[in-house]
C-alpha cells in the first residue's frame, strides 16, 4: 500500500509572496503620486523631499556595504564629496548640462573607488572602519588644496542657476526621485543574482563562503565600488538641491553616522529597512531641528534602545521578523499537494509510519 505523500512530487520554487505583489500595488501608486510632486507640493516641501531620497540612497548603500557584504565603513563620506564635487566641476568647468553631468560624476567616482579599494582592503575587521575613514580625510585634504574646486572654501554650482527657480526645483525633485528607484532596483536585483548569494555567505562567514568557490576578494571588491557610485549619486543630488559644496560639511563624518542609524533603526540586512530608517530619521531630524546638539544625544539614546529592544529594526517588527517581504530576494520550496489540502505536513509522518505498518500486516 503506497500513501499519497510517498509519490514523487514536483516542489516548485517561488521568490514572489503576497506581501511583495500587494507592496507592488502600494508602491506603484505611490510612486506615481511622487512623480506628480512638483505639481501638488511647494517648492519648500520639494526641496525636503529631496534631503529625504538623499537619505534613502545613503542608506540602502550603506546597506548593502555593511549590511549584505559584511563590511563596515564609517568614511563613505569620501564618495559623497567626490560625487558633489564632480558634479560642480563638470558642470561649470567643462560645460556639461548639469542634470547630465550626474551619470559622469558617478562614474568618476567608481573609477577612484576601484583603486582607492585595495587600500582599503588591507584591513579588516575595525581597522578597515578606522581606515575608510582615513581615507575620506585624505580625500578631503586634496580637495581643499585644489584651487579649481574652491579650495577650503567651497564652491558654487553656478549653471544650475541658470533655470528659474521652480523649474530648477522640480528636475532636481525628479532626478532624486529617479536616483532612489535606481537604487533600490540595483541593490534588489543584485541581491536576486548569484553574485548577491556570495555575498551573503562572505558576510556570514568569508573562510567558508572561500571554500565553497565564491570569489570573496573579487565579490567584495565589486560591492565597494557599487556603495561609492551609490553614493556618490546621493552627493550630486545634495550639491544640486544645496547649490553649494563645501569641504567641511561635505565629507563630514556625520553622513557616516546618519547611515549607520538609518540601517540600525530600520534593520540591517533588507531592503525596506534603509527606507523605513531614512523616513523615520528625517521625521526626527524635522522634529528635533529646535533643539540643537541635543538633537544628536536624542538620535543616539534613540539607537540605542532600538537596538536593545528591537535587534531586528523597526521593518523587522513590522514584518513580523522577516514574514513580510516587500522586495523578497530568497527562494521558497512550494508542495504543489499543499496547496490543495491533499496532504498535511504535520501529518506526514504519522501516515508514513501506519503505511509501513500495515505492510507489514499484509
Amino acid at each position: 500500500m503506497t500513501s499519497l505523500e510517498s509519490a514523487t512530487v514536483p516542489v516548485k520554487v517561488k521568490r514572489a509572496t503576497r506581501s511583495s505583489w500587494a507592496g507592488l500595488a502600494v508602491i506603484t501608486p505611490v510612486l506615481i503620486l511622487l512623480a506628480m510632486g512638483p505639481y501638488i507640493l511647494g517648492r519648500g516641501l520639494q526641496q525636503n523631499l529631496v534631503i529625504l531620497f538623499s537619505l534613502i540612497v545613503l542608506g540602502t548603500m550603506w546597506n548593502l556595504l555593511a549590511g549584505y557584504g559584511g563590511m563596515v565603513s564609517i568614511g563613505q563620506q569620501a564618495y559623497i564629496g567626490i560625487g558633489a564635487y564632480g558634479l560642480v566641476y563638470i558642470a561649470d568647468t567643462i560645460g556639461i548640462d548639469p542634470f547630465l553631468a550626474v551619470p559622469f560624476a558617478v562614474v568618476i567616482a567608481g573609477v577612484l573607488s576601484f583603486p582607492i579599494s585595495f587600500l582599503a582592503f588591507r584591513l579588516s575587521g575595525g581597522y578597515f572602519a578606522i581606515g575608510t575613514w582615513v581615507i575620506a580625510e585624505v580625500v578631503k585634504l586634496v580637495v581643499e588644496q585644489m584651487d579649481v574646486l574652491g579650495a577650503g572654501s567651497g564652491v558654487s554650482l553656478m549653471s544650475i542657476t541658470d533655470l528659474s527657480p521652480g523649474r530648477r526645483i522640480a528636475y532636481v525633485y525628479w532626478l532624486s526621485l529617479i536616483a532612489v528607484v535606481v537604487a533600490v532596483a540595483v541593490t534588489y536585483l543584485l541581491m536576486r543574482s548569484r553574485l548577491g548569494l556570495g555575498f551573503t555567505a562572505i558576510r556570514d562567514d568569508a573562510v567558508a563562503a572561500g571554500s565553497l568557490g565564491v570569489r570573496v576578494t573579487r565579490s567584495k571588491r565589486i560591492v565597494y565600488v557599487i556603495a561609492g557610485m551609490g553614493c556618490a549619486l546621493a552627493g550630486a543630488m545634495i550639491a544640486a538641491n544645496t547649490l553649494r559644496v563645501q569641504p567641511e560639511s561635505i565629507f563630514s563624518v556625520q553622513y557616516s553616522a546618519f547611515m549607520i542609524f538609518i540601517v540600525v533603526i530600520g534593520g540591517i540586512g533588507t531592503i525596506e529597512g534603509p527606507i523605513v530608517g531614512a523616513v523615520v530619521f528625517f521625521a526626527l531630524q524635522q522634529w528635533l531641528s529646535d533643539f540643537g546638539v541635543w538633537y544628536l544625544v536624542i538620535l543616539g539614546l534613540l539607537a540605542i534602545i532600538i537596538t536593545l529592544l528591537l535587534p531586528r529594526g523597526i521593518w523587522g517588527l513590522i514584518s513580523g521578523n522577516g514574514r513580510i517581504r516587500l522586495f523578497p530576494v530568497g527562494y521558497r520550496l512550494v508542495n504543489p499537494l499543499e496547496k490543495y489540502a491533499l496532504i498535511k505536513p504535520k501529518d506526514s509522518v504519522a501516515t508514513n509510519a501506519a503505511d509501513k505498518e500495515a505492510g507489514a500486516h499484509d
